[in-house]
């Protein structure tokens, strides 16, 4: 009789951790156009960047880096502007939701398939925060064989962000 409690036991503790794993939807506030864009536009700096859940090393194109949004959902970064940096990219946004309620950045440029290394002329990025200061956003991304899944923090640009220059040793 005590294996069969112990079974039981087993399989609702089982249960109930598999549940709980169940990856959080995150909330958009009230007007999230508002938060990407301000009343007419707002840019974003890289904060930090995560590659597959590790601290990536934040080089002067990372720390130069600016994206724009802005109401009439349209957005360019400034990567241009920077030495080795790439070119600067422009193109349209918009704000999904899937079924399952995650809702994404879905930026579209004829641009995308050159500078990112891929067949559409589009790309998601997932909103795992977002409010008037912070923009955090989750994608996947082919880097040399592999795919990587990429988290960045972004901030307003006015913002300063301690540690920002962060480097391995």
């Amino acid at each position: 009789m005590n294996t069969y409690k112990s079974l039981i036991y087993a399989s609702c503790i089982l249960l109930i951790s598999c549940l709980s794993n169940k990856k959080k939807v995150s909330k958009l506030p009230d007007n999230p156009i508002e938060s990407l864009t301000g009343t007419s536009t707002k840019t974003w700096k890289l904060a930090k960047r995560y590659n597959n859940g590790t601290r990536m090393n934040m080089g002067d194109c990372f720390l130069s880096y600016r994206i724009t949004y802005m109401t009439n959902m349209t957005f360019a970064d400034n990567n241009g502007e920077y030495n080795d940096c790439g070119p600067s990219m422009i193109g349209k946004w918009e704000i999904i939701t899937d079924k399952k309620g995650y809702s994404y950045i879905k930026q579209t440029s004829d641009q995308i398939p050159i500078l990112l290394n891929i067949d559409k002329n589009y790309k998601f990025f997932k909103i795992l925060k977002l409010n008037k200061d912070t923009l955090q956003i989750q994608f996947r991304h082919k880097q040399f064989s592999s795919k990587s899944t990429f988290v960045d923090l972004m901030v307003r640009d006015d913002i300063n962000v301690k540690d920002r220059d962060f480097h391995w040793n």
